[in-house]
């Protein structure tokens, strides 16, 4: 068996934001590994981190009102350390991002060619011509039919999924050993989605670079992960291979993401939904376990007073012990899920 390595390690992290003078933890000790050829997914509610803890790796919060503490080690580097200067010579480099509304990320004053080119004049030697060449080449790569026509477009001409397709040319102009992409197939049609996700996973093929999928979609996870991380209030709560969270998914807050899932094969009609919902940021509870208050029929002293990862199998982490006499509430009252 090929031991994986390990491209992109995140050791105790912590991002906090500023509230008036107070600031609170948005990622709270995140401790994750993306490694070569493989996709890591992220996956969660909204408001849980998963966005937070990708803009974190590359820098990209405002200064002054953020706090970025512990580790992300690319290359024996930690980023975390890095000025301005040094992170720019990293993002679109090294660390390619697919922004989630590529309508808002990309230029709206700017031909499509030469917001693909730029990435191309900073980070390589390319002569004009060859940048020329390898954008146009890019575009078709990315499946864009006549793609010198696309270059001397502006975004607001192009359909989501064709701007979509830009931004993920713009990510791996530089060949990019870790690409990070941040629900790349939101507001996208199921067709375009299949089409976007193929394409990352040649392009995966083709440089052997790790992938750091953001996404709440379950059947995208199911379709191209290779591991999952669950993120609840800022902490990643589970974290195994994809086939073993869908298998045996241990934590309360996977268990009840997997059950919301509508399924054709019940034998009864009632959606399940999960009690409650993600607390702010400033309501956050800072003790104990976080999704306890959205299962209160499990008895407080199932919960870990300090909850910790263990794994449970190998490979298999997950946070507090309340798992292990989880069950959901309609269960208790005899009704079969």
């Amino acid at each position: 068996m090929t031991t994986a390595k390990p491209l992109l390690t995140i050791n105790h992290l912590f991002t906090s934001f500023r509230i008036k003078d107070t600031y609170y933890d948005a990622i709270d000790d995140v401790n994750l590994t993306v490694n070569e050829n493989e996709v890591l997914a992220i996956v969660g509610e909204s408001g849980c981190g998963k966005s937070t803890l990708a803009t974190s790796i590359v820098g990209l919060h405002p200064e002054g009102n953020t706090k970025v503490i512990g580790e992300i080690l690319y290359q024996n580097e930690n980023l975390v350390n890095y000025s301005e200067a040094k992170l720019n010579k990293i993002r679109g480099n090294d660390i390619g991002f697919i922004f989630q509304d590529p309508l808002s990320a990309l230029n709206p004053l700017m031909r499509i060619g030469d917001q693909i080119e730029e990435g191309l004049v900073f980070h390589t030697k390319l002569e004009k011509e060859e940048r020329k060449e390898r954008v146009h080449n890019l575009l078709d790569q990315v499946g864009i039919i006549n793609p010198e026509r696309v270059a001397r477009q502006f975004p607001h001409q192009l359909s989501g999924g064709m701007r979509q397709r830009v931004m993920i040319a713009i990510a791996i102009a530089c060949k990019p050993r870790v690409i990070i992409a941040d629900e790349p197939t939101t507001a996208l049609d199921v067709t375009i989605q299949a089409q976007i996700l193929d394409l990352l996973l040649e392009l995966q093929q083709e440089t052997n670079a790790g992938i750091l999928l953001i996404t709440h979609d379950l059947g995208v996870v199911a379709e191209v992960a290779t591991r999952v991380a669950v993120m609840y209030a800022g902490q990643v709560v589970e974290v195994a291979t994809v086939e073993e969270l869908f298998s045996n998914p241990k934590h309360p807050y996977t268990r009840s993401l997997l059950n919301s899932i509508p399924q054709t094969e019940r034998d009864h009609d009632r959606l399940q939904v999960i009690k409650g919902m993600v607390p702010t940021l400033t309501k956050m509870p800072r003790v104990g376990c976080r999704f306890a208050a959205r299962i209160p029929w499990i008895q407080a002293e199932e919960h870990e007073a300090e909850p910790q990862m263990h794994e449970v199998a190998p490979g298999h982490f997950v946070r507090c012990t309340c798992w292990q006499n989880f069950h959901f509430e309609e269960e208790k009252g005899g009704f079969e899920l």
